[in-house]
């Protein structure tokens, strides 16, 4: 299955956001972003539901694509193009409930997982923390370009660099091999969420392998 263009998923946090995520998934779009993922793990279910039923409302007119994160169930509900799992996640489950059409993603952290996710039918996985980040704690130092690449090389499906990306850090990963990134605090945290996400699209447009 092909990734969104342009491939860079924006993650939301709301704690994070200096918008609420309405108004954030509005500046992503308008800045040329097409691919959001719903995280928000601690709303309640209805409420992340009737969030993400706003969120795909929103996607439409610009043909973008909304995830949830982790809850199949979520997603059939909320009409989502997919879900992004945790690395104990299933993605052959997601397939079963979601269907053939639907991404699903997957959250690696070292090549095993990777593997995992390739092996499981998943359509892509994140690959993080590639770079110092603190919306990726707990997860130990920085992998860096170098284990990017490796995995990159090694991997049977798309990565995204994920952790502390920013426009210069996104060629800095498709040069490595990444098939796009996810970007979370250098969106979320920018008083122009559409600029940043503009930068980094235009980092990820402009790149030539």
């Amino acid at each position: 299955m092909n990734l969104p263009d342009p491939p860079v998923l924006v993650i939301t946090d709301r704690h994070q956001s200096r918008l609420p995520l309405p108004a954030l998934a509005a500046a992503v779009f308008e800045g040329g972003g097409r691919w959001l993922l719903l995280r928000d793990k601690d709303l309640a279910q209805v409420e992340r539901i009737t969030l993400g039923r706003h969120l795909v409302e929103l996607a439409v007119p610009y043909g973008a694509a909304v995830l949830m994160s982790g809850d199949v169930a979520a997603a059939i509900e909320a009409g989502a193009a997919g879900v992004h799992l945790p690395r104990d996640g299933d993605p052959g489950a997601a397939r079963a409930g979601l269907g053939a059409a639907a991404l699903i993603g997957f959250s690696a952290h070292d090549l095993d997982e990777v593997e995992r996710a390739a092996a499981a039918g998943a359509d892509y996985a994140t690959l993080s923390p590639i770079f110092a980040s603190p919306s990726k704690p707990g997860y130990g130092p920085a992998l860096g370009p170098e284990a990017l690449a490796e995995a990159a090389a090694a991997a049977d499906l798309p990565l995204l660099a994920l952790g502390g990306v920013t426009a210069q850090r996104a060629r800095d990963s498709l040069a490595a091999g990444a098939a796009g990134v996810a970007v979370l605090g250098e969106v979320l945290g920018a008083e122009d969420p559409a600029t940043a996400v503009r930068a980094i699209v235009a980092a990820c447009r402009n790149y030539v392998r």
